[in-house]
């Protein structure tokens, strides 16, 4: 007599079968949101290379990066709800082929101007997919542990993305040449647009009337906004079109919250600002991107000004803050439903400090591995916690037809946290730097050669160690502000969040909560 199957075979064959399924879901969604982060960051290795390639100036050089910049900050809020709306999904697939689309014509660009449009259309595609990306992880994964270790992936993705970029445009540039910065988007995108429909389900479309008014009120603000911050790192905060653009960014955005209170279906529901948790995120991403955009930028400055290294050996130098951050990332999300995100929120902004804090004694003798391999590593195990408590914490208990807007906000925070941060510590930058060269000049002239005393006059700009202390000097100063915005990024969390039994039972995935849709 043969015996049935037995029923626990069976369905121990289909979690296993879900399981491969929901790997490679979260492979396709967080390669989309490492292709889209790395392109903050990989264009910069490649920068030169692009100014004497298409004849930029070196004061419309910034707009390579910042063309990118505006469109993807402006636009993130219309993304995120518009997943929401129209189905994720299929926006999703859409804003990656934009963006592979705009990659290719960036990539065979034959002067400035077009490449200027490319990356802002680079931007758009960008500001489309990443929102959906992480929306799509809610939906797609359980609450509870299995919806912790896709949170704590995607943070790492999105820590330590910019990390890899660097790297991988100091190779793509040494072994190739910079078009391939672009170029190398083209097959990923193709990849993970075909792999989407065969791995991820199509989320519940949520019908009703697209608020334009919204759509186009919160991305003419958002657009001002960034567009003041880039400014300003530039020509200073008392500069007129800066005050301009502060100004009319926040005559845009009031205008914004006003429509959207009256809106019954508003592109960014304002009553998630209600829930303290959520609005204590947005903080502390604010503070903690300011932190993490001007450690790359300046750190990316001092060891190849100063340490003198090659842009490869700068990628490669980069290369342990991506592995600290996923084994962080990975830590934190495996003991988040013991614990609650709380201590790892405080914990992390007080690792990002004290990295920051220690990069401040960086000096013209210092090396890379006595003086910034220590104090990186530091502040990548800080930021590693806090990406997936943030990320988690963001979208927690968030109704299903919604995630996409609090996904695009939590992403428009740390852009626009990041764009102000950036040009706060350049005016720290430039402040310092300053000062520092007010007291070498007279110094250097005293103990310059003739031929010196010709070049310094002719260039302006103080040679060899003695611009190196100048740069040094100016770093420092940025650190130290950025260390200051990690500490208040700690502050928020010790007195803003709080974790109920509630939120530890979701956690653990098996209190009341919003099944994937």
């Amino acid at each position: 007599m043969t015996s049935s199957p037995r029923p626990a075979s069976t369905q121990e064959a289909a979690r296993e079968g879900r399981g491969r399924g929901n790997a490679m879901a979260l492979f396709v969604i967080a390669s989309c949101q490492l292709m889209v982060v790395l392109d903050i960051t990989i264009v910069n290795i490649a920068l030169p290379h692009i100014q004497r390639s298409l004849d930029f100036s070196t004061a419309s050089l910034s707009w390579v990066v910042n063309a990118y910049t505006l469109t993807f900050g402006g636009l993130l809020l219309l993304g995120g709800r518009a997943g929401d709306i129209l189905g994720r999904r299929r926006v999703f697939i859409f804003g990656v082929l934009l963006f592979v689309l705009a990659s290719l014509l960036g990539g065979l660009a034959q002067n400035a101007g077009q490449l200027l449009a490319a990356r802002a259309l680079q931007g758009v595609g960008g500001a489309i997919a990443s929102p959906t990306s992480l929306a799509l992880i809610s939906t797609t994964f359980r609450e509870g542990p299995e919806r912790n270790r896709a949170f704590g992936v995607f943070a790492a993705v999105s820590a330590g993305g910019g990390a890899i970029g660097l790297l991988a445009g100091g190779i793509l540039v040494e072994w190739l040449n910079w078009r391939w910065v672009l170029f190398v988007n083209v097959p990923i995108g193709l990849l993970i647009a075909l792999a989407t429909p065969r791995y991820i389900k199509e989320s519940e479309r949520h019908p009703g009337r697209f608020d334009v008014v919204g759509a186009l009120t919160s991305t003419a603000g958002m657009v001002l906004l960034v567009y003041g911050f880039i400014r300003a790192a530039q020509d200073g905060w008392r500069d007129p079109l800066t005050l301009a653009s502060f100004a009319a960014a926040v005559v845009v955005l009031v205008a914004f919250v006003l429509l959207e209170r009256r809106s019954p279906q508003p592109i960014t529901p304002l009553h998630m600002f209600a829930d303290r948790n959520r609005a204590g995120t947005y903080g502390i991403m604010l503070c903690l991107a300011a932190a993490m955009f001007g450690m790359f930028f300046f750190l990316t400055l001092f060891v190849q000004n100063v340490l003198g290294f090659s842009p490869l050996r700068a990628g490669l130098a980069f290369l342990p803050v991506s592995a600290v951050i996923a084994i962080s990332a990975g830590l934190a999300s495996r003991f988040l439903p013991v614990y609650g995100p709380k201590p790892f929120m405080v914990a992390g902004g007080l690792f990002a400090a004290a990295g920051l804090a220690w990069l401040t004694l960086t000096d013209v003798h210092s090396t890379y591995a006595g003086s910034v391999l220590g104090p990186m590593l530091v502040f990548s195990f800080g930021m590693g916690m806090e990406f997936v408590s943030l990320t988690l914490m963001a979208l927690s208990n968030v109704p299903v037809q919604e995630t996409g807007a609090a996904s695009g906000l939590l992403n428009a925070t740390q852009q626009v946290g990041g764009s102000l941060g950036l040009s706060i510590l350049v005016t720290m930058y430039g402040t310092a730097s300053r000062n520092e060269a007010e007291d070498l000049v007279p110094r250097f002239l005293q103990q310059a050669t003739p031929a010196e005393r010709m070049e310094f006059q002719r260039t302006g700009e103080l040679p060899g160690l003695w611009g190196a202390q100048v740069l040094t000097s100016g770093v420092s100063a940025a650190f130290v502000t950025a260390a200051v915005f990690a500490g208040l990024a700690a502050l928020v969390a010790m007195v803003a969040i709080q974790v109920r039994p509630s939120d530890l039972e979701r956690l653990q995935g098996g209190g009341p909560g919003v099944p994937p849709g």
